[in-house]
This record gives C-alpha cells, structure tokens and sequence, in this order.
C-alpha cells in the first residue's frame, strides 16, 4: 500500500456506504468512509420502511442490536378524494415473525452503521466534502477534498441521487426531470400510546400507508404516513416534471395532504419535529447508471436503485444489496489485483444476479406505468362513487353491484376501454 493511502475509499455515509465500508473491512482491507455531513445521518432526511432481511444477512444481531422504530405488520393502500378515502388495509402476523420490514429514522439508524463500520476497522472521516477525483489517465485514483489528496485502488460512489462523483467521472449528467422526483417529509411527535391507539397497534407493531389521489393534488406521486416509536414520518413524493408543469409548490401539496381529512385525524395535537425535501429517483432500471468505471464502483442512490411498486417504495433494501455485491467484487478485484473496468465487473454481474436486478427489471415498466394521470384523480373518485352507492342506504330499492358500479362508471372520467388498457397496463408492470 504504499502508493496509496487506503486500499477503498467510500464516499458517502449512507446504508449503500455504510454496508460497502463494513464489509470489506470484514474482509481484511484498509477502508476510508468519508461523510461530507458532519455526522453520518445529519444530511439525510430519508427514512420510512426498511425492508430488513437483508441487513440482518450483514448485522446477524441487526433486529436486536439497530436503533429501529417499529415492525410493520399493517400495510395499508389508500385511495383519497378531496373528501373520502377507500382503503385496503392488510394485517398479517405473518410479517412480524420472521420480521419483513421496520420503520427507521435515518438520522438515528446511519450513525450506528457507521459505529459498526469503525469497529470492523474502517477510518472514519466526517465533515469532509469531495471536490474531484483523482485519475490517472481513464483511472480514478482518489479522491481531492480541499487542498488534501487521498489515492486508493477503489472509490466507490456513495453519495446519492443526483451523485457527483459518477458526473464528475462522466458516467452521468443530472438526471432528467422525469427520472426524479421531491420528497417533502415531516416527522410529527406524539405519545407512543396515542400511536398504538389512534393505528391499532400493540407492542412494537407498527403501520405503512402508500396514498394515491387528492394526497398530490393531480400531481403523479403518492403520500405516506409511516409510525415510529413515538412519531409519525408522514409526507408526499412528487415527480419533479409533473410538479414543474402544475404549477403548485411541493411544501403546498405537503401542507394539503396533512390537512387531509385521513391524514389530520392520525396527526392531531402532534409536535412537528422535523420539516424538509430531498430529491428521490424515480427511473426504476431505465434510471440506472453506469455502475463500474476504471478504479470506480457505484452502489446504492447514486447508481440509481429506488423501486415504486405502487405497494412498496424501496430504496434502502436495495442499496444494502448493491453494498454487499460490490463489497464482494472489490474484494475479488483487488485480490487479483486488477481494478480497471474488466476487472471490477464482477459487481454488475453479482447484482445482476442477486434480488437486487432482478427486481429491479421485474419492475422496469413500473415508472411508465405511475405517470397515468388517471391514478391520481379518476380511480379515487370511481371507487368512492361505487362504494357510497353500495352503502348509501337512503330507503330507494337496492341494486345488484354491477350496475351500482355501471352507474358510477357513466358519471366518471374513466371508460371501460381505459379500464382494460390500465388493467393491462398495470399486469405487465406490476
């Protein structure tokens, strides 16, 4: 090692980091993780639902040891309307043994990542902003912060979405509009009884709402409402190029959806905590980069790996398993000692392979599929209109659902001729 000063250097503090740094160090190397936050966690407002059993293939004692919030065991998919929502609202025991997924507070979860990462070996550096890489010819060596200069045989971009080192190393320019999306997060206080009350939940329970409708104002994205321990993460996910075109505010569509009727009655006499937007992306495989450059590996949001199912919004599984397979590529790579593009590309196979690719190409026409303008208006109002002509009982003669449904189907924006192409539509991506 004496032409470099570590045999990785990681940049960015995330899970995707985290894991990376973690695991190779397991693996006997000499790791540098460096976080341009001050602390790891401090510029990170993500958060929400972690789908864990991943994490406990790196943390064996994860669920016992991390600092989690709550074991979701209630999942919950709403439709809203300016003044009614229709949920479907699915409770399994199933899901809390063995545990599926917990609800995290990044702020708190990324600082313990980091913790076990320095008790593997890997040296820490907080505070510290990348301002190149270092190359020799097509190789990137290092990285520059400042006036300070640090070679390694491998980076590896950590450092999310919108990710300046894979521009820096022309693997990407800024992602288009429609590839990314705001997310506009708050984090409301209440009693840990008043949750488990207000959600029917017991224990360390915990409930997920993905929302869709009046939750965006027209705009293609979804709310959620996710419970902590003693706080709710509740917010909207807006698609940076249908906002753009609305017109509206991303703190305005945040601020209508809180005052929703649903949503208010979960919030009531909640102390806001934390406010703040973070940019997302939404290109599901069409989205990804280039994931090995010479010297250079990208894993987690800078490569790209989030997933909108409409179900499930993921991210942080998927970066843990873009860490675990580049960690294992590296690993092989410097063995051999061949860090150029052939010999890195070991990680684009592995993650190829793992449930990481293969998700994301099972749901590569998902993206596509959410940018229906119908989903977010039409299909809220159409299932309301049909269950309030099954439950308003008003002394007229009760018809048979079907034309109930044909009723509300005649006064609706959507045809049937849309219904059978969105139905289609929604089989081959989902």
């Amino acid at each position: 090692m004496s032409d470099v000063d570590f045999e990785v250097i990681v940049v960015g503090a995330g899970i995707a980091g985290s894991v990376t740094a973690y695991r190779l160090a397991a693996l006997g190397h000499e790791v540098l993780l460096v976080e341009r936050g001050a602390e790891p966690g401090a510029k990170n407002l993500s958060g929400g639902v972690l789908y864990s059993r991943v994490m406990e293939q790196v943390y064996p004692a994860f669920l016992e040891e991390a600092p989690l919030e709550r074991r979701v065991t209630r999942n919950c998919l709403s439709f809203l309307t300016p003044t009614s929502h229709v949920n479907v609202d699915y409770h399994d025991d199933r899901l809390a043994d063995p545990t599926n997924a917990v609800t995290v507070l990044r702020a708190k979860l990324d600082p313990w990542l980091v913790a076990q990462a320095e008790e593997r070996g890997v040296t820490v550096m907080p505070g510290i902003r990348v301002d190149a890489l270092l190359r020799d010819g097509a190789r990137v060596v290092g990285i520059r912060a400042g006036e300070d200069e640090l070679r390694a045989r491998v980076v590896v971009a950590a450092d999310g979405v919108n990710s300046f080192l894979c521009r820096e190393a022309g693997i990407a320019t800024a992602p288009p509009q429609h590839h990314l999306a705001v997310g506009v997060k708050s984090v409301i206080g209440l009693p840990r009884t008043t949750i488990e009350e207000r959600f029917g939940l017991t224990g360390d329970e915990g409930a997920a709402y993905a929302v869709v409708g009046d939750a965006t104002r027209g705009v293609g994205g979804g709310g959620f409402l996710y419970t902590n321990l003693d706080s709710l993460s509740v917010g909207v996910v807006l698609r940076l190029d249908d906002l753009t075109r609305s017109g509206l505010g991303s703190s305005q569509v945040h601020d209508a959806f809180l005052e929703h009727p649903m949503i208010a009655r979960f919030l009531r006499d909640g102390e806001l905590q934390e406010y703040g937007c973070h940019l997302i992306a939404e290109g599901g495989l069409h989205g990804m980069s280039d994931l090995v450059r010479p010297g250079l590996v990208v894993v987690g949001d800078a490569a790209g790996l989030t997933l909108n199912t409409g179900f499930t919004v993921r991210g942080m599984d998927l970066a843990a398993g873009s860490g675990i397979a580049a960690a294992t590529a590296i690993d092989e790579a410097l063995r051999r000692g061949d860090v150029s593009a052939a010999g890195l590309a070991g990680y684009p196979a592995r993650l190829g392979k793992s449930f990481v690719g293969r998700d994301m190409r099972t749901y590569a026409k998902a993206p596509a599929f959410f940018e229906n303008p119908r989903l977010y208006h039409d299909y809220g109002s159409l299932l309301s209109d049909v269950l309030y002509g099954v439950y308003d009982l008003d002394t007229t003669p009760r018809r048979h659902l079907l034309p109930t449904a044909s009723t509300a189907l005649t006064h609706s924006a959507v045809t049937k001729r849309m219904i059978i192409k969105d139905g289609l539509a929604a089989v081959r991506a989902l």
